[in-house]
């Protein structure tokens, strides 16, 4: 009993068990299986479950194996006979692949929400941040300067894809698998298609051995989710490089932040720690249950047990995330002068250079090399590189002109590009997807 137990970890889904509960006594009575009487005794009866399962009062029994068993026996116990017929035409099979649907409709909507919650910080922090630049990074080396605003929105767009991710998995989730029975139906005249709207699913399951037998949209949603995990985690990573001394672009709120157990100084970003770090349990909850997945014959197998742990551990520390990191997010302060002083060195306007060259008719390559060339020499001591440069028979004072601070990322003017006018078309792109997005994850999921 202890190793095949699982009401230790699924007594959480006991609104959604109790839900699918009435939506099937009603179809129960609907057809004639139970008189209007016994439908009205169970439905009492499951309501007082509700209650007492909602104030802590229910009383778990040594018997109860699992949160179906759990209901149905005190169901019996306050309905007496007519509570014995709540089983009639089903199984725990689509019992409990009912309640997590219903569970997964309710809980990756919150998610959902809490993306877009954190997209909207990102949105705010990056109006906020007006022409402040900083270095972009390829290999975490200095590349070119972009706008602070751009960087934030960068990872605003990744959010909303994952947002999107949601909302499509969800059409996936949105299918009623009550009615098929333990893998093949049922003999009885059970209409799937009425508990399937009773319960609020766009539709019912076409095929029973299908609707007991498989997890994939389980294994979707921890990918959602594992995904979202992942974006924390890059985020999560910056803030603790930008946080560093040796960067110093941010500094962390108290509230977001903790100190040393020994050493008096430190301030550290366990939230963006944390972020990072999670993400591999993330992915061993998606890639643990894959594993289960790969082997199982058609229909139910008890390894489908095995797929609430995995699911519930990735929603519970997904939801904790999204809202530390948004906190964090917000109350962080920047530090202007760092950040465009790393970006102001004279090496990040190298490109724009090379670009210059090619709008007068050289060659890229050969505009390439001739400023490799200058930034050798001024990594070797022969000088500043703008002084190189005024100097070069090539390129001269106007050319020299666009290594002076500040210049280079007011050059970025491409579609989608990091300058001052491509980001404030972003910008207002990126309030519209998001206003799209919060319409789309906007309702009553508890």
């Amino acid at each position: 009993m202890a190793y095949t137990e699982s009401l230790s970890f699924d007594q959480r889904l006991w609104p959604d068990d109790i839900a699918g509960s009435v939506a099937h006594v009603r179809g129960l009575a609907r057809v004639g299986i139970l008189t209007e009487a016994e439908r009205d005794a169970v439905l009492v009866a499951l309501e007082q479950v509700a209650s007492e399962m909602g104030d802590g009062s229910f009383a778990f029994g040594p018997s109860d194996e699992d949160i179906h068993t759990a209901v149905e026996r005190r169901v019996t116990e306050l309905a007496g006979p007519a509570g014995a017929k709540l089983h009639t035409g089903r199984s725990r099979n689509d019992q409990s692949a009912t309640d997590v649907r219903l569970w997964l409709k309710r809980e990756l909507m919150v998610v959902a929400q809490r993306v877009v919650a954190l997209q909207d910080v990102l949105l705010q922090r990056a109006e906020a941040a007006g022409g402040t630049y900083l270095p972009g990074y390829t290999h975490l080396q200095r590349a070119q300067p972009v706008l602070l605003a751009h960087h934030l929105l960068a990872h605003g767009w990744a959010l909303g894809r994952d947002v999107e991710r949601m909302l499509d998995a969800l059409e996936r989730i949105d299918v009623s698998p009550l009615g098929a029975g333990a893998l093949a139906g049922s003999s009885l005249p059970l209409d799937p298609d009425f508990t399937a709207t009773e319960l609020g699913f766009a539709g019912r399951f076409e095929n029973s051995l299908d609707a007991v037998g498989s997890r994939d949209h389980i294994a979707e949603a921890l990918f959602v989710l594992t995904l979202v995990g992942i974006n924390l985690s890059r985020m999560g990573e910056e803030f603790v490089l930008w946080t560093t001394d040796e960067f110093g672009f941010a500094k962390l709120d108290d509230g977001y932040a903790t100190g040393s157990s020994m050493l008096p100084q430190k301030k550290n970003p366990d939230i963006a720690e944390l972020a990072r770090g999670k993400a591999g349990r993330l992915i061993g909850d998606l890639t643990g249950f894959l594993a289960t997945m790969k082997g199982l014959p058609l229909s139910y197998n008890r390894d489908y047990q095995e797929d609430k742990e995995p699911l519930f551990d990735a929603m519970d520390q997904i939801r904790l995330a999204l809202g530390a990191v948004t906190g964090m997010i917000a109350t962080a302060a920047w530090v202007p002068e760092r950040m465009q002083a790393a970006a102001d060195a004279e090496t990040s306007s190298a490109t724009d250079l090379a670009e210059w060259l090619v709008q007068r008719g050289t060659p890229f390559r050969d505009a390439h090399a001739i400023v490799g060339a200058l930034v050798r020499r001024t990594l070797a001591g022969e000088g500043a590189l703008r002084d190189l440069v005024a100097a070069d028979p090539a390129l001269g004072p106007e050319a020299a002109a666009l290594v002076a601070p500040g210049v280079s990322v007011q050059r970025r003017t491409t579609p989608g590009g990091a300058g001052p006018a491509p980001v404030a078309v972003q910008l207002e792109r990126f309030r519209i997807k998001l206003a799209e997005l919060r319409a789309a994850t906007t309702g009553d999921v508890r």
